[in-house]
């Protein structure tokens, strides 16, 4: 019995990394099988194919009809806002810099952060079945998590590219070159996945056989681990190690960085570049401070106790604000980004009005 059940879990495991992942190394058979089966738990008579996730539809109508376009609205405004960013900064040799190279891929992450949360939220508000299947709610915590991770480390690279362009100025090139920009995002993005892998499976390994009803907006970790059938301590202290290690220990590099940057500021002779500077680093800071904030106070202290309402507003600091604010906080308050597009629009405006003008000038040169 015991060696059939450590042959299960570690088939259960096997399926939630491969669907997780989208791998389809199985055979499509093989595939289609393990979807429609029902995973059976030792000792429990049924499992759990599916959950439901409440979002904010406990809320008032009023409120409800309010939510669906404000979301709506930002959902549209940070993808099309992040990919502004990445189009100016790739486009626009002026911004082949260390520092927005860590941009595009902050800007990549929040585009990709926020569609994991934010689409299946909308439905819940227009779907008379608001559910998600087991594998989805898998795949779904895997990605946001993958990338919250991510974040946490390219937040505190951008920081120490900072400190290295303000308090090493003449150092700054040959500290940040290619090499070693390239080095630094490939890190943060495995370290990532491996992360959100390793507390991935280690969750969805424990049984489920209900309730199936997340009081939450999308899988979060602690609403999930709730609704299982067994003790799940180990699996929370995990997370909030977890969570000590990708939370509090970057955003100290990210303080220490700052802290080393307005000393920097403050030896600056002229009031002018001291305010210019400490403008753009105050901005920042406050992004940084709200996703960590927010972050740390979610997940390493991970409750038992039920999921309140109170638990799902933070949680749109770190997965829509802090996604909603960097567009403006990147583009809007940066001048070299805007200085970017505004030449990419002036090229683009340029082209198609020097298209007809040429062909006039060659008609007349023919007559």
């Amino acid at each position: 019995m015991a060696a059939e059940w450590r042959g299960s879990d570690i088939l259960f495991k096997l399926q939630s990394l491969f669907f997780c992942r989208g791998w389809h190394i199985a055979p499509p058979g093989l595939v289609a099988e393990m979807k429609s089966t029902s995973y059976k738990f030792p000792g429990n008579q049924s499992s759990i194919d599916e959950f439901i996730l409440l979002g904010f539809t406990n809320f008032n109508m009023k409120i409800q009809f309010f939510l669906f376009p404000l979301f709506l609205f930002i959902y549209i405004f940070t993808v099309l806002g992040n990919f502004t960013i990445i189009t100016v900064a790739t486009l626009d040799s002026l911004l082949h810099t260390p520092m927005y190279y860590f941009l595009r891929n902050l800007s990549f992450l929040e585009m990709c952060y926020i569609t994991v949360t934010l689409p299946k939220l909308l439905h819940t508000f227009v779907a008379k079945k608001k559910t998600i299947s087991f594998y989805g709610c898998c795949m779904q915590m895997y990605c946001f998590f993958t990338l919250g991770v991510t974040e946490c480390f390219i937040l505190a690279v951008m920081a120490y590219d900072r400190f290295v362009a303000i308090c090493n100025p003449l150092r700054y090139f040959s500290v940040m070159n290619k090499a070693t920009c390239l080095k630094m995002a490939t890190i943060s993005w495995v370290s990532g996945n491996l992360i959100s892998l390793g507390q991935t499976a280690s969750i969805f390994s424990l049984p489920y056989c209900g309730p199936n009803i997340i009081n939450h907006f999308f899988c979060d970790i602690p609403p999930v681990l709730k609704l299982a059938c067994t003790d799940a301590s180990a699996n929370q202290i995990a997370v909030s190690v977890t969570g000590f290690l990708v939370l509090p220990l970057p955003f100290a590099l990210v303080l220490y960085s700052y802290g080393r940057i307005i000393a920097a500021i403050i030896r600056i002779s002229t009031n002018k570049g001291r305010k210019k500077v400490f403008s753009t680093c105050a901005s920042h800071f406050i992004s940084v401070t709200l996703f960590f904030g927010t972050g740390a106070f979610t997940y390493v202290r991970v409750k038992t106790s039920d999921t309140t309402d109170n638990d799902k507003m933070l949680s749109l600091l770190y997965s829509v604000v802090t996604p909603l604010l960097n567009p403006l906080i990147y583009s809007l308050r940066n001048q070299e980004v805007k200085g970017g597009l505004r030449k990419l629009l002036h090229q683009k405006i340029g082209t198609t009005e020097t298209k007809p003008s040429a062909n006039i000038r060659s008609n007349e040169n023919d007559q």
